[in-house]
């Protein structure tokens, strides 16, 4: 019973909107609040004053408080699932004059998927334009910490470096759920790592393509560690290799 009335709650339209208010302005307490450092900072600053697209790539379960660290003079465009949770997410970023791309990280490009080809397109078009692009690898559902192809795709198809990014905080929450979602709480102290950027070149065959996007992978696992180690608090760990091939062989 108590399942049923959470389901209607989460269709009602204006619970949902009052969800998505009250998280942009958690977003924006626990950013005004906290103490929060930036790493490498030089390496997006360099690519937004000479106004030149990039890939932002950062882990599902670090999203929260990136809509707020990023400039409202450079427009990025959140790539965000099709599942209800995601239009959730898709109107609390709109809170900060962010754009969404409706589609999957794991299928951008993909026939099968009914929103992988428009999700590309969506993305091909705002990165040609010159605005840039956020991209979640291991979203919506994982495995954790583990990057599909989707995003190398975008790469090599667009011409235009992937940058990582993460944050850590010293008092959070971490959720149970498959992401290990990390919640940092108001007056936190906190830190944003930005990583080198990655590209892929256009020609790259499959191999290639693997190989890049392992990169990609170690980047974000990399930058997500400074991040807790920073901050003295334990590490979240990516899935397991072998829950990734059985997530892979259910995808075939």
């Amino acid at each position: 019973m108590l399942k049923d009335t959470w389901r209607r709650l989460r269709r009602a339209q204006w619970l949902r909107g009052l969800g998505c208010w009250t998280i942009a302005q958690y977003i924006r307490l626990v950013w005004a609040t906290g103490r929060w450092e930036v790493r490498n900072r030089s390496i997006p600053e360099a690519y937004w004053a000479k106004r030149e697209p990039f890939i932002m790539s950062f882990w599902h379960g670090r999203m929260l408080v990136l809509p707020a660290l990023w400039p409202q003079s450079a427009k990025i465009h959140m790539l965000i699932s099709m599942h209800r949770d995601g239009e959730l997410i898709a109107n609390a970023i709109a809170y900060f004059g962010h754009g969404t791309v409706r589609g999957s990280a794991a299928k951008a490009g993909s026939e099968k998927d009914k929103g992988g080809l428009p999700a590309l397109r969506a993305m091909l078009k705002a990165l040609k334009a010159g605005e840039y692009v956020g991209i979640t690898p291991d979203g919506p559902r994982g495995p954790r910490m583990r990057a599909s192809d989707g995003i190398v795709t975008v790469a090599r198809a667009s011409g235009v470096p992937i940058i990582p990014c993460a944050f850590g905080a010293k008092r959070r929450w971490v959720l149970g759920s498959w992401d290990k979602f990390i919640i940092p709480l108001p007056f936190t102290r906190g830190v944003i790592v930005w990583g080198e950027p990655v590209t892929v070149a256009r020609d790259a065959g499959p191999a290639e393509l693997e190989i890049a996007r392992l990169k990609v992978e170690a980047a974000l696992n990399a930058v997500a560690n400074t991040a807790d180690e920073a901050m003295g608090v334990d590490k979240v760990e990516p899935a397991p290799v072998a829950r990734v091939a059985r997530a892979e062989a259910a995808a075939t």
